[in-house]
């Protein structure tokens, strides 16, 4: 496996993105972040440099993703703004330009992968965002497509409702159904870190939970 040398990071100003931005400085990994509000990153470190843009402008994550050996990203869609997962999944695939990059990408338990055998309370949660976000539905399944199809070395991390305690327990991973029910930014961040080191994931889509 290629030794990770620099990361790009998509949505570390968001609330789950801060957990992993913060888990990479402590590793010493060198980052780049794109930041649609650099103004209102508190996060400070010699080892993050700041790309100002949004990750639907392909040449701003063009900029992003040049002498990054990996990109990780949290960005999740804004309420009343464009469609944005399968447009940054587009965009980053763009700018790797074949090049063997590292690409880890977080998404809900509503996207659908052809091995899944999803449980009750997982084809619920996933009716309910069918049925009440159909566009924003079809974009994040339109997202997992791109990948699918692409020759990256992707993983699609898919989770259920998101805590923010900060607190780390056992992370229970599946790669049919979601394992439970919540998980921890934290615990959300120290998986896709982990996907840098590891291929037991690579080009698969498995469901975390705590």
């Amino acid at each position: 496996m290629k030794r990770i040398q620099k990361i790009a990071v998509i949505g570390g100003g968001g609330r789950t993105g801060q957990y992993l931005v913060n888990q990479l400085i402590e590793k010493g990994y060198p980052l780049k972040l794109l930041l649609r509000h650099p103004e209102n990153f508190t996060i400070q470190s010699p080892l993050v440099s700041i790309v100002h843009g949004d990750v639907l402008d392909a040449h701003a994550v063009h900029e992003l993703v040049e002498g990054c050996d990996a990109v990780l990203s949290t960005v999740g869609q804004r309420k009343g703004e464009p469609l944005v997962a399968s447009g940054a999944i587009l965009n980053v695939l763009n700018a790797a330009g074949g090049r063997p990059v590292r690409y880890v990408v977080l998404a809900g338990l509503n996207v659908d992968a052809p091995t899944d055998v999803k449980g009750e309370e997982t084809q619920k949660a996933t009716e309910w965002m069918r049925s009440t976000f159909p566009e924003i539905h079809a974009d994040r399944q339109k997202s997992y497509e791109l990948l699918a199809q692409s020759d990256a070395g992707w993983t699609m991390v898919r989770v259920p409702y998101i805590e923010f305690n900060g607190d780390r327990s056992e992370v229970k991973v599946s790669a049919t159904d979601s394992p439970g029910t919540r998980i921890d930014a934290a615990d959300i961040a120290a998986f896709m870190i982990a996907q840098l080191t590891d291929d037991t994931w690579l080009r698969k889509a498995p469901f975390i939970s705590n």
